[in-house]
C-alpha cells in the first residue's frame, strides 16, 4: 500500500487508466533522469505500481562503465548492435512488467530518433499498453552546465573522476548525439515537450484522467538546487489539548528564536564555504512555512524580524486531530478504547479514532503542499508538528504508509534535505541553546540516502496511539 493511495482495485491499477508507458525524449543533461525519479514518487505517493526503467543502469550492469563517450554515438556503428541490445534488454523487462500487472512503467533514455520512438508505439500497442512521451528540450546553456555538473558528475559512470574531466566527457558524449537528434512533430501521438524544465510545458493529444494528473504535476516541476528544512513546533503553554490551541510557552519562544538564529547562521556559513565558488555566494531566498496552529505559528514568527523572509500560513499543515483521544494519556485511552487501540496496532496508517484524522487523511490533504513544494525554486522552512513532518518526510523518501508512523522526528533537530537526480541528501542539525562553540564541520555533515530508502539512522519507533501523546 502507498500513503497517498485512494482505493484498492482487484487488479491493482487505479484511475481506469489501464497501463501506460511514459517514454522520455531528450538529449542528455536535460533533466530526465531528475523528472523520470520525481513522477515516479509522486505516483507511487498516489498508490499508482510505478517503476523506472533507465537504460543507463542496464548498460552498466551489462557492460559497466568502463566506456568513452564515442560508445554512445549513434555515428559509432561497431557499437549500434550493443546499443540496440541493451535498449531492448530494458525494454523487454518493462513490458514483462506490465504483464505482471505494473500501471505506469517510466522509461529512461534518450530516444532521440522518430525511428526509435516508433518502434516503442509499436511495442507498446502490440501489449495494449497506453503510451505518453515526456519530451525534455533545453536550449538554455546556464541550464545544461549546472545540469552537468550538479547531477551527471554525481553519476556512477563518473566514480572516481576529477569533475573538469568528468564534464568535458559529458559534453562530449551529448555533442555526438545532437546531429542526429529529432524533435516530435507527429501530432498524432500524445506527448509533453518540457521546455528548460519547467520554463514552458506543450501538451499534445493527452487523454485520460491519470495521464492529466502527470500532466499537472509536470507542470509543478523543475529541476534547480534547493533546500528543504523541517523543524518541530515549539512547546506549548498545553500541549494535551488540540482543541485548546495553546499559544508558545516561554521555552518554545526560546526554541523558536534559537531556530532562528541557527538556521540563518547555518546558511551564512554554508554560502561563505561553498566549493561551487571561489567568492562569497549569497544563499537562495527562504520562505517559512507553517500551519494556522498557534504553537506551529507563533514558532514560525521569529522570522518575522527578518523582511527578506516570507512567513506563510497554510491551513492544510495542521496536525492531525486526535477525535475523542484529546486530552487524554495513553493509559486512558487504552483502557476506555481497548478494540480501537488493537485496531490501531494493526494498521497505524489507516486506523482512526473516533471523530479523529488518519495518517491517509493527513497523506491526501498534504498533497497540495507537496505540488507546492515541487514548484517552490526558494529555500522552504517547513515549521510544523511531528505527524506533518512524517508524511512530508516519507513523501520526499518514498517510504511506504508502514514506515510514516513509526517514524521518529527527534526533539530540538532541524532535518536539512537536498533533493537530487539520484539521491537525496540528508543532514540532521542539533539546534544548539546558543551559537558559542558551534562546531559547524560537524554540523556540516551530510548522509546521502538513495531515494526510496529508508534512512539507516535509527529513527523509527513503534507508535500507533494519537500523535499528541507519542
Amino acid at each position: 500500500m502507498y500513503p497517498g493511495q485512494l482505493y484498492k482495485t482487484e487488479s491493482g491499477r487505479l484511475f481506469h487508466a489501464g497501463a501506460i508507458a511514459i517514454i522520455f525524449v531528450g538529449l542528455p543533461a536535460r533533466g530526465k533522469t531528475h523528472v523520470s525519479r520525481s513522477l515516479s514518487r509522486y505516483l507511487h505517493w498516489l498508490g499508482v505500481q510505478t517503476k523506472v526503467f533507465s537504460v543507463g543502469n542496464y548498460r552498466r550492469q551489462i557492460i559497466g562503465v568502463e566506456v568513452t563517450n564515442d560508445f554512445f554515438s549513434p555515428a559509432n556503428k561497431d557499437t549500434a548492435d550493443l546499443r540496440k541490445q541493451i535498449a531492448n534488454a530494458c525494454l523487454d523487462d518493462m513490458v514483462q512488467w506490465f504483464a505482471g500487472g505494473g500501471q505506469v512503467g517510466i522509461l529512461d533514455g534518450s530516444n532521440t530518433t522518430e525511428e526509435r520512438r516508433q518502434e516503442l508505439v509499436e511495442r507498446f500497442k502490440s501489449v495494449n499498453v497506453n503510451y505518453m512521451f515526456i519530451e525534455s528540450i533545453c536550449d538554455n546553456p546556464q541550464i545544461i552546465d549546472t545540469n552537468i555538473r550538479s547531477v551527471k558528475v554525481s553519476s556512477p559512470d563518473y566514480v572516481g573522476w576529477k569533475d573538469t574531466d568528468a564534464v568535458s566527457d559529458f559534453k562530449r558524449r551529448i555533442e555526438n548525439h545532437i546531429p542526429y537528434y529529432t524533435t516530435i512533430t507527429d501530432l498524432t501521438q500524445s506527448f509533453v515537450k518540457l521546455i528548460n524544465v519547467g520554463e514552458k510545458i506543450i501538451v499534445n493529444n493527452v487523454q485520460g484522467f491519470l495521464q492529466s494528473k502527470i500532466v499537472y504535476y509536470l507542470m509543478h516541476l523543475h529541476i534547480s538546487p534547493r533546500k528543504i528544512y523541517f523543524a518541530k513546533n515549539g512547546v506549548s503553554l498545553n500541549e494535551h489539548s488540540y482543541r485548546a490551541d495553546a499559544p508558545l510557552s516561554p521555552a518554545g519562544h526560546r526554541y523558536a528564536e534559537n531556530l532562528k538564529t541557527f538556521l540563518l547562521t547555518l546558511r551564512e556559513n554554508q554560502a561563505l564555504n561553498s566549493p561551487s565558488t571561489s567568492s562569497a555566494e549569497a544563499p537562495k531566498p527562504l520562505t517559512v512555512w507553517t500551519s494556522s496552529r498557534k504553537r506551529s505559528f507563533q514558532t514560525a514568527a521569529h522570522f518575522l524580524d527578518h523582511e527578506e523572509i516570507i512567513v506563510r500560513q497554510r491551513s492544510v499543515l495542521c496536525e492531525r486531530n486526535p477525535g475523542v483521544c484529546d486530552l487524554m494519556t495513553p493509559e486512558e485511552i487504552e483502557k476506555k478504547y481497548p478494540d480501537e487501540c488493537e485496531r490501531a496496532k494493526k494498521d497505524p496508517y489507516r486506523h482512526r479514532f473516533p471523530r479523529a484524522e488518519s495518517y491517509y487523511d493527513l497523506a491526501n490533504r498534504l498533497e497540495k503542499v507537496i505540488l507546492e513544494l515541487e514548484r517552490e525554486k526558494n529555500d522552504v522552512l517547513i515549521v510544523a508538528h511531528e505527524s506533518v513532518i512524517k508524511c512530508l518526510y516519507g513523501y520526499l523518501f518514498g517510504l511506504s504508509e508502514r514506515d510514516i508512523p513509526s517514524l521518529e522526528i527527534p526533539e530540538g533537530v532541524l532535518l536539512e534535505l537536498v533533493p537530487t537526480a539520484y539521491t537525496t541528501e540528508e543532514t540532521r542539525h542539533v539546534i544548539p541553546d546558543s551559537l558559542a562553540g558551534v562546531n559547524w564541520q560537524l554540523q556540516a555533515a551530510t548522509f546521502l540516502t538513495l531515494a526510496g530508502k529508508v534512512p539507516a539512522s535509527p529513527v523509527f519507533m513503534d507508535h500507533y496511539l494519537p500523535d499528541s501523546f507519542t
